[in-house]
């Protein structure tokens, strides 16, 4: 009380705060740049580097190339086979999007939306899924899947991906589900729409933020999943561009073909940098909507 009363008699108590405050915003913005270098570094090295022959590699790893080494790409898409790996990830993702759009949205909405004998239940039988990771079952899992003859199959592992993701999916989705008002949904209601076409014209464009949050979250996991690809993947024209990868470096320790190893990386890299940058903007939006709703 004290303090603030002392403030109060002083008009410059504010002014003298005001070099504390740009002190604390100066060594702020030098952590996020020296943050920034440590992160952004290895991938501007990893870019020159799939550039370089391999005697630049070992023997100047921290210039300039001499000339742009484009055969680098070309051999990490056909002699590495990166190119067939990420043609069966790219599917196994968007198959995987596919099957936990269609399950999760419905169950989200129904979940936040409607009242049912067993709906605290359920809701508590989902939240419980964000505690049992994927490898944990992994040894069960391999032995039901043998038994179904469901291994080595692209469309099967993107059905263990989508409902390895579906509880992290409805917890996310229901949170924005349940903040939509319910006029809309008597509005439609009243105009004769059905409970799936309320789902599909009103709620989930309500919903966009959330939704393409959890395209983003997802893209990322499936993208990068290499254990349950490992384990239930057997053939090598099926394999995902993680196990191509973690291949590829085994290769080129003997094939001592550092450019083409460099090259799969940035190829790699390609695509979830750009779904990041094409949708960075709504992944905020999304964040900051559900822990404002949250």
């Amino acid at each position: 009380m004290n303090v603030v009363i002392t403030e109060l008699n002083n008009p410059d108590a504010p002014k003298s705060r005001k070099p504390m405050a740009r002190l604390g915003k100066t060594l702020l913005r030098i952590v996020l740049i020296i943050q920034t270098l440590i992160v952004v570094y290895p991938l501007f090295w990893n870019v020159l580097a799939s550039f370089k022959t391999n005697k630049e590699v070992m023997d100047s790893p921290w210039t300039l190339p001499s000339s742009l080494q484009w055969g680098n790409y070309y051999r990490a898409f056909t002699t590495a086979k990166i190119g067939d790996y990420m043609l069966n990830s790219v599917l196994v993702v968007i198959m995987s999007m596919a099957l936990l759009l269609l399950t999760a949205i419905p169950t989200a909405y129904v979940l936040g939306r409607m009242k049912f004998r067993g709906r605290a239940f359920t809701i508590n039988f989902y939240m419980a899924g964000l505690f049992i990771g994927g490898v944990y079952i992994i040894v069960p899992l391999f032995i039901l899947m043998n038994q179904l003859h469901m291994l080595d199959n692209l469309f099967w592992l993107s059905a263990v991906y989508a409902t390895g993701s579906l509880p992290f999916s409805v917890y996310l989705l229901t949170g924005f589900m349940k903040s939509i008002p319910a006029d809309y949904e008597d509005a439609a209601m009243m105009d004769g729409c059905g409970y799936f076409t309320t789902l599909v014209r009103i709620i989930v464009p309500m919903a966009k933020p959330g939704v393409i949050s959890l395209i983003v979250f997802s893209f990322f996991d499936f993208w990068n999943e290499y254990v349950l690809a490992m384990t239930l993947v057997t053939s090598d024209t099926k394999k995902t561009i993680p196990i191509g990868l973690a291949n590829l470096m085994q290769i080129q320790q003997y094939a001592t073909d550092w450019g083409s190893l460099f090259a799969g990386l940035v190829i790699v890299l390609v695509p979830t940098i750009l779904v990041y940058t094409l949708l960075q903007k709504k992944l905020t939006e999304g964040m900051m909507l559900g822990g404002i709703k949250g």
